[in-house]
């Protein structure tokens, strides 16, 4: 059972009600990692990792406690990225200034009823701290990408940001806005510390063009940062969770120029992915 907080007018009510889900991807506990390579995997299986390799071949299951979400029964996963992880959308579009892998849910189209109404995104994250990040790049551990690749409209970020956190402590996730906004707005932050499951929820009203956070760590219950804040979610598109790292030093293009460190081995562990439909104000703060 789910506890819930549902407005009506400015009157918050818990009540006891489950969430309609548009996507799960929380994996079995009894999931193989060649489970994701299956054409009936959860999770996109060609999608976005490097050329030539498998999505058994970069993730992990870490020995980690259950994230918020994954307490009945389903496990974490872990994404890594390597010296291969260059994603080559064609034989001529390697995106050599990049190093990716992100996991993207099997319904997600791009034009389907995940990026409709209201939806909140739920999912955790945890550091990996011997497979660490470098905070002197940007990373994206999770966006939405628009259905015609033009922006992302929620995003959230790690390390020193390109064009943007000037004087933060890079060593944070930052939840941010469409980035085709200017400025791009930070609706939260928080300072990615070891050992820790940090967990999100991300309401986004695609009618109203809005987006409201959910935050907790370790096994509490989310609460609200703060009221919804208007954000540009037009275009639809598709979820992302797990690493994309961006390059320093980059030109005009940074997917193809810039400065990637040699020997690479870099992880994120991911819980509790899961979409619900939130009309109505229905959130799953806790299971």
């Amino acid at each position: 059972m789910f506890s819930l907080l549902c407005f009506f007018g400015l009157v918050a009510v818990t009540v006891a009600q489950k969430c309609p889900l548009q996507f799960d991807g929380r994996v079995p506990s009894s999931a193989a990692l060649t489970s994701f390579d299956s054409s009936s995997s959860l999770f996109n299986p060609t999608y976005n990792l490097g050329a030539n390799l498998k999505w058994s071949d970069v993730l992990l299951f870490p020995s980690v406690d259950a994230s918020l979400f994954d307490a009945n029964g389903t496990k974490a996963v872990e994404v890594t990225i390597n010296d291969k992880s260059i994603f080559t959308p064609s034989a001529t579009d390697a995106q050599t200034g990049f190093r990716r892998a992100e996991l993207m849910p099997a319904s997600n189209t791009g034009t389907d009823p995940s990026t409709t109404g209201i939806k909140t995104v739920h999912f955790s994250v945890m550091k990996d701290s011997t497979r660490p990040l470098n905070t002197s790049h940007e990373y994206q551990l999770f966006f939405l990408e628009s259905s015609d690749y033009s922006t992302n409209q929620v995003v959230l970020k790690y390390g020193t940001i390109i064009g943007g956190n000037s004087g933060a402590n890079p060593d944070s996730l930052f939840l941010v806005g469409n980035v085709n906004s200017n400025p791009v707005k930070t609706i939260y932050s928080a300072r990615f510390t070891p050992s820790v499951w940090h967990n999100f929820g991300i309401t986004i009203d695609f009618n109203k063009g809005t987006t409201q956070v959910y935050y907790s760590t370790n096994g509490d219950a989310l609460k609200s940062t703060g009221a919804a804040v208007t954000n540009n979610v037009a275009g639809q598109g598709e979820y992302h969770f797990g690493i994309l790292k961006k390059p320093t030093g980059g030109g005009s293009d940074i997917t193809k120029s810039g400065f990637q460190e040699k020997g690479i081995n870099e992880g994120v562990v991911f819980g509790g992915i899961f979409e619900e439909d939130s009309t109505g104000g229905c959130i799953s703060l806790k299971p």
